[in-house]
């Protein structure tokens, strides 16, 4: 196993915003206030905590404003990357950002979500788990069921591994034409450059590039068992505030030996 830790990251943050309106209708989604704290400096919060030194913010919907917020900020370094001409979607907007990136593997998370810890920090678990010759994409996963302000049918199942003492753990199988399946994506991963080998120019998924994977037996999923919120609406985030200010939720209980 060769284990990397990531000193960089991306935060996707150029959404429109548009199912969160009217809350985002002079404000960015990344700057609306969870439990007194916007989305965007949660997501740096645990990146800060975790030790990554430089974070590439993607800008494209009152850009200027997410720069205004972070003007004094100071930890993590920020680096910006601007897509006001043309909205790159995940995929574009990474692809773009790869040169500041770096050669290494790195992590990326949306600003549209937010989580509590569970039993370790998710970045450590992640980073515990990654085996940068064996993985080109490790996704942190929840169970749908468990998950606060979402509403579909789950995106992956995972054919889990033995690891004593860790998370479920192992390769992931899309949902496709399913009905459902168990476990949302989280939106925070890490990812290897070589994912980006014969990318697409211009805007695309990143799904594009996790099925690629998936084909080629190198993208892998980890279980998270803290809790996590999706806030993609106006009751989304009413629901999550509400399950932080009460500060309990149920934690997620799937044994590192299942296979689901």
């Amino acid at each position: 196993m060769t284990q990397e830790i990531p000193d960089t990251a991306m935060v996707l943050a150029a959404g429109l915003g548009l199912r969160l309106r009217p809350l985002t209708n002079k404000l960015p989604k990344p700057l609306l206030e969870l439990a007194g704290r916007t989305l965007l400096d949660r997501a740096l919060d645990h990146l800060h905590a975790f030790g990554v030194s430089t974070v590439v913010i993607n800008l494209h919907y009152l850009g200027n404003l997410i720069e205004a917020h972070l003007a004094n900020r100071n930890s993590p370094s920020v680096v910006y990357s601007h897509e006001e001409d043309l909205l790159l979607e995940t995929g574009g907007g990474v692809t773009k950002a790869l040169p500041v990136l770096g050669e290494k593997s790195f992590f990326v998370i949306n600003s549209d979500i937010t989580w509590t810890d569970g039993s370790q920090p998710a970045l450590r678990w992640l980073t515990c788990s990654w085996d940068s010759t064996e993985m080109d994409a490790l996704l942190l996963l929840h169970p749908v069921e468990a998950a606060t302000g979402y509403n579909g049918a789950g995106d992956y199942s995972i054919k889990a591994l033995d690891h004593p003492g860790m998370p479920a753990i192992g390769q992931l199988n899309r949902r496709g034409d399913r009905s459902s399946a168990p476990f949302v994506f989280t939106g925070v991963q890490i990812l290897h450059p070589r994912l980006f080998g014969g990318a697409p120019e211009g805007p695309f998924s990143l799904t594009q590039l996790y099925d690629r994977a998936e084909q080629a037996g190198k993208l892998y999923g980890i279980v998270h068992d803290g809790d996590w919120h999706h806030i993609g609406t106006p009751s989304g985030l009413i629901e999550a505030e509400a399950v932080i200010k009460r500060g309990s939720g149920q934690v997620s209980s799937i044994h590192s030996n299942q296979s689901l």
